[in-house]
């Protein structure tokens, strides 16, 4: 385990910090994204040569978690921001994650998101993603889940198929649940936040992450993807030992 894993484990203290680390406990020589992470100012030409409409929908509207547990808040509510857009008059705000907590009045994602909070599991995750769509009376939406169990060649395949409809329109929304250290070579833990392109021809997935202390949007390969998706989480994650990830599709119903 490398110096930042084991400063993690000692803030975690048993709950799930979505990715946050003291920066005073932090590896000073170790690289800020490790070989499977690239960011998104070293890898433009995608996005300058595509329409990637995912990206130009939902980036704006991707902000900081407000706390080291709220990675699932953070990510929904840039899903349904992006999916509602920006609201047509003046008077009218952009729904920011307290007061989609205070919306949904619901006390047990609150104090999941709190600081020192466990975070949520996946199914958690589905769960929420369906109250905030009640919530905010976005009835002509609906989830579907993808969580994959292994990561065989089937799986990889169906993941890109996935992928790939969902880069043809701005409609629908991902957020996946995945493990983050197997994409940034950081930490040990679960993860939530928002897909933000999908390079089809170099097999690359944009990540546009929440955990904006230490990150800005990156990108890694689709099989990489996949590995996070379904390496379970470590025992030292207290409630959320042995979850794994997926996909939380928010789509147009019907």
């Amino acid at each position: 385990m490398t110096l930042v894993s084991l400063a993690r484990v000692a803030l975690l203290s048993g709950a799930a910090f979505c990715g946050v680390l003291s920066s005073a406990m932090a590896d000073e020589n170790a690289p800020k994204l490790g070989p499977n992470a690239t960011s998104l100012p070293e890898e433009t030409d995608y996005l300058r040569q595509s329409s990637a409409p995912d990206y130009w929908a939902y980036s704006p509207f991707v902000k900081p978690q407000f706390s080291s547990s709220a990675c699932s808040i953070a990510a929904v509510t840039a899903a349904v921001n992006g999916l509602r857009g920006l609201p047509k008059l003046a008077e009218d705000t952009v729904l920011t994650q307290t007061t989609l907590l205070e919306t949904l009045e619901d006390s047990t994602w609150a104090g999941l998101s709190a600081e020192g909070g466990d975070g949520v599991t996946f199914s958690q995750l589905v769960e929420y993603t369906d109250k905030t769509l009640a919530a905010l009376d976005m009835a002509d939406y609906q989830v579907e889940t993808f969580k994959p169990t292994t990561a065989d060649e089937a799986t990889l395949e169906k993941l890109r198929a996935i992928l790939a409809a969902n880069e043809s329109t701005a409609e629908d929304v991902l957020l996946t649940y995945f493990n983050q250290g197997v994409v940034t070579g950081d930490w040990d833990g679960p993860h939530v936040s928002l897909i933000g392109a999908y390079n089809a021809a170099k097999d690359r997935v944009l990540i546009l992450e929440v955990d904006q202390e230490w990150y800005i949007p990156y990108w890694t390969s689709v099989p990489v993807l996949l590995e996070a998706m379904t390496k379970p989480t470590s025992a030292e994650h207290g409630v959320l030992e042995n979850e794994t990830g997926g996909f939380v599709h928010v789509k147009r119903a019907g």
